[in-house]
């Protein structure tokens, strides 16, 4: 099996039904769905249960639904990862759909390809581009993964498909509240010498809107992120970064990426910069 779609919840409503409707119409059906639920209480997830075994649900519908206690969205990935059979994992939230009913299907064909040209599928994390739900955006990932990528904007994780050794090797940190997932990935550039290949598509549509955005939250997020760039990077690496950061007018281009009005026209940017750097 190449992969496993993991959708953790609690509470979702009617989101949950949105995630799986977008992996049902996935036209590759090499996968089974790992629905982590941390004790929801509004009905949502039994009457989900309830109407799929009612229609009889196709054989290639493979569904494990796990109920278990849990401390917060980490602790449900770490658990749901236990129960995970497939080659490749993919982490999409309740909300977040895939981007096109194909990106299952390129994606196992980019493996095929990879693994036929000698990478370790085993060491393996391949990411593509994300649409924006919030500004109606297609928010292009970086071509390649550097040390500078990992200091400032690594892709967003529900675009990015880990090999199940890698998250099985290193849980997610539950030290880290926001940012478990920005430590896991560095950890798998910086420590487990993991390849990492950027597929050319978007693979998934965030919603936004989650823990880490909230304003209460911010604070918390910057500290999460200086103590895990300061794991992985050096006083010299970081100062260059930094250095970097304050040359290109980092906080501007924040502001235009996260505006309604300029966020269309800095991504169409900063794609057409990131095609020239392929090219």
């Amino acid at each position: 099996m190449n992969f496993s779609i993991i959708v953790v919840c609690l509470n979702p409503g009617e989101k949950l039904n949105q995630t799986l409707d977008s992996i049902f119409a996935q036209s590759c059906r090499d996968y089974e769905i790992i629905i982590k639920d941390g004790g929801s209480t509004d009905g949502s997830v039994d009457a989900w249960l309830k109407a799929w075994r009612k229609r009889k649900a196709e054989p290639s519908e493979t569904v494990h639904l796990y109920q278990e206690q849990d401390t917060g969205i980490y602790d449900a990935m770490n658990q749901a990862v236990s129960h995970a059979r497939g080659e490749f994992l993919l982490f999409l939230n309740c909300g977040d759909t895939f981007a096109d009913q194909y990106v299952l299907e390129r994606t196992r064909e980019g493996i095929k390809a990879r693994a036929a040209s000698g990478a370790d599928i085993s060491r393996m994390v391949l990411y593509g581009d994300t649409y924006g739900e919030k500004n109606q955006v297609v928010i292009a990932s970086p071509p390649v993964i550097n040390g500078f990528v990992c200091y400032r904007n690594i892709p967003c994780h529900q675009s990015c498909f880990y090999s199940a050794a890698l998250c099985r090797e290193k849980p997610f940190d539950l030290q880290y509240r926001i940012r478990a997932d920005y430590d896991h990935f560095l950890w798998c550039y910086y420590r487990a010498g993991a390849q990492m290949f950027h597929m050319g598509f978007a693979v998934a549509s965030y919603e936004g809107g989650g823990y880490s955005e909230s304003r209460k939250n911010r604070r918390r997020d910057r500290k999460e992120h200086s103590l895990i760039i300061h794991t992985y990077m050096g006083k010299g690496e970081l100062l260059r970064y930094k250095v970097i950061m304050a040359l290109t007018l980092a906080p501007l281009r924040r502001a235009l990426a996260d505006s309604k009005v300029f966020s269309g026209v800095y991504h169409r940017m900063k794609e057409r910069a990131y095609s020239t750097y392929r090219t």
